[in-house]
């Protein structure tokens, strides 16, 4: 890998990402309440699924991946609406109704079984991506890595060390948000260069009709994580919790059009193999210094990621149980599955399995938003089809969601 420091693309990139750096460890950033509630839903949203997600995209669907992109922000920012409203309601109420009660506690059974998968999905491409640069063959060498970071992780929190480790996420949000500045950066400079030249590609469609719905509903998770601001009661009031969410919902969405939009008219089919880290090959082609950068954002957002989810998954284990599962019963179990999978299935299939759990969770929260609503309003009115259109949607996705395939798969 040749990086050198005279390239203008490379330059631009490290000024981006050391001037992003230096934005978001701004003093008055990051003591700004505002920004402090936004981050943890921001984070979430644009964790592992911003890297596997472009290529993906653009492998499946060609030029018309911004426009899928498009969808699956809209129909997140859709179950989020359903999500702010139940915060709202708790808010205003002081006791809500049965059905409401019965719901919650489903939904937190979903969430706290779609925390299970997700660590598995996270630290499975911390082993993909820590190995990236060193183009080993053997498929078993990353499983063997994230199988000793998934050991670290329940080994940690049976003895009670999730604390310390907590305290590294605020460095690796900050880390990977520059790191994604310097790839816009990046991306930007290469499409300009391509457009200049008229040497842009417009790829067709390899899916259409309802397998190309059913890979979109597979890739929900990528988008997910914006649910987190319904869980941050004890730091935040619930009006602050709202507008943590949305806005961490536009912002995403954001940056995920304009990377999605860049990326998805550079490559042609045949520069693309499709794997968990195409994306590091795609950028050495763009600037040699975003690959190493890449990774560095990948583990250190892959490792934060799993260590919050873990720990979400133990308090509520314990919540919705009633104490007769412990945290501590709640990591061995999500050891035990999270190697099953590991070692069962490959990272494309364990995004498919995230998506449907945390589809499950949105369906039930938005079952739940039509109950309170109907309650608040005293009656049917114009949200009650929304709400109950966007349960339906969830269950869809439980039921027909499907994996990328891969070169791997």
């Amino acid at each position: 890998m040749n990086i050198s420091l005279t390239d203008p693309s490379t330059l631009l990139v490290l000024l981006a990402t050391v001037g992003g750096l230096g934005v978001l460890f701004l003093p008055q950033l990051r003591k700004w309440r505002a920004w402090q509630a936004t981050v943890t839903p921001l984070a979430s949203i644009i964790g592992s699924g911003f890297l596997v997600l472009g290529p993906i995209l653009d492998d499946s669907y060609g030029k018309y991946a911004p426009l899928v992109m498009a969808g699956l922000c809209l129909l997140a920012f859709a179950f989020g609406y359903a999500i702010r409203f139940n915060i709202a309601r708790m808010a205003m109420v002081d006791e809500r109704s049965w059905a409401e009660d019965w719901l919650e506690q489903a939904s937190s059974w979903a969430l706290a079984f779609a925390y299970c998968i997700s660590v598995a999905y996270y630290l499975n491409l911390f082993g993909a991506f820590g190995l990236s640069l060193f183009h080993l063959d053997n498929p078993a060498y990353p499983k063997l890595l994230t199988s000793a970071v998934l050991f670290f992780v329940v080994a940690a929190g049976l003895v009670g060390g999730f604390s310390t480790m907590e305290k590294m996420e605020q460095f690796a949000v900050s880390l990977k948000l520059a790191i994604i500045a310097g790839l816009l950066v990046g991306l930007a400079l290469y499409f300009s260069g391509k457009a200049s030249h008229h040497e842009l590609v417009f790829n067709d469609l390899q899916l259409s009709g309802w397998p190309a719905i059913t890979l979109a509903f597979g890739l929900i998770v990528t988008v997910q994580g914006f649910e987190t601001s319904r869980y941050l009661s004890d730091e935040y009031t619930a009006q602050m919790r709202i507008r943590s969410m949305r806005w961490a919902q536009i912002i995403s969405a954001a940056i995920y059009m304009v990377y999605v939009s860049l990326l998805s008219y550079l490559f042609k089919p045949s520069d693309l193999v499709l794997e968990e880290t195409a994306i590091v090959d795609m950028m050495q082609i763009v600037a040699p210094v975003l690959p190493p950068l890449l990774v560095a954002a990948a583990l250190s957002a892959q490792f934060s990621a799993a260590v919050a989810d873990a720990s979400g998954a133990g308090g509520l284990a314990e919540e919705v149980s009633r104490g007769k599962i412990t945290p501590k019963r709640a990591y061995l179990i999500l050891g035990i599955f999270g190697a099953l999978l590991t070692w069962g299935a490959d990272v494309f299939d364990i995004i498919a399995y995230a998506s449907k759990a945390f589809a499950l969770y949105y369906a039930i929260q938005s079952a739940i938003a039509m109950v309170g609503d109907w309650k608040t309003a005293g009656g049917f009115n114009w949200r009650t089809p929304v709400y109950a259109g966007l349960s339906m949607i969830g269950i869809l996705i439980v039921v027909f969601g499907v994996a990328a395939e891969g070169s791997a798969a």
